[in-house]
């Protein structure tokens, strides 16, 4: 096919229907954030993020199966900052002792998450227990995370500096406590200093890493 016969993109004020359908997104994206972290995810109907979206119902599945698909897109989204600023903090520090490197990748994961008071609630409070599909989503990111605290303990392991055992167990706990220190954080109005959170969670993921 030449290109005077390709079909025509169509572009209306300037932006083809490719961007406006990006721009919708974008919008119900924020729209998601904004109800879920601030009115909550069982508050916020469909109908309720299209309308702050200026959307209608029909570009809302276009391009989210349901309220679950918009949550866990957010949830992603997060978190993979998260994982982003954790790789950078151990990565800055990889000739560093293992308290330094311990204290700046818990300190880059939970102030990436916690950041915005919105990505918090939605990342510690509202996408637990919403459905099987949530659940099954959180519990994949767990895996993923679990697998990175294995293999940064086994790096201190070979480094000296830790004691040779399973770490697997320890990792599950350690990212248990995360989640209900910055919940209880998150419920509590934010009124403890963020710091205290981070120290907290220092000390137990050195233990978990260093006691054998």
């Amino acid at each position: 096919m030449s290109p005077s016969e390709q079909p025509a993109r169509r572009v209306y004020g300037g932006r083809s229907a490719a961007d406006r359908r990006a721009e919708r997104r974008e919008r119900l994206l924020a729209a998601g954030l904004d109800l879920f972290g601030n009115d909550g995810y069982a508050a916020s109907s469909i109908e309720k993020l299209c309308a702050t979206a200026s959307v209608s119902t029909r570009n809302f599945y276009e391009e989210f199966a349901s309220r679950e698909a918009l949550l866990m897109a957010l949830h992603d989204k997060i978190i993979e900052q998260a994982v982003t600023a954790v790789a950078e903090a151990l990565a800055d520090t990889a000739d560093e002792s293992l308290p330094v490197r311990i204290e700046r990748a818990v300190r880059a994961y939970i102030t990436t998450t916690a950041k915005d008071p919105r990505w918090a609630r939605l990342s510690y409070v509202e996408v637990i227990g919403v459905s099987d599909a949530v659940e099954q989503h959180r519990l994949a990111w767990r895996a993923r995370w679990v697998e990175m605290l294995v293999a940064e303990a086994k790096r201190a392991v070979a480094r000296g500096e830790a004691t040779d055992r399973d770490f697997f167990l320890g990792a599950v706990a350690l990212i248990g406590a995360v989640n209900e220190l910055v919940y209880h954080w998150s419920i509590g109005g934010y009124r403890l200093p963020l710091d205290d959170v981070i120290a907290e969670v220092v000390r137990l993921a050195s233990a978990v890493v260093s006691q054998p």
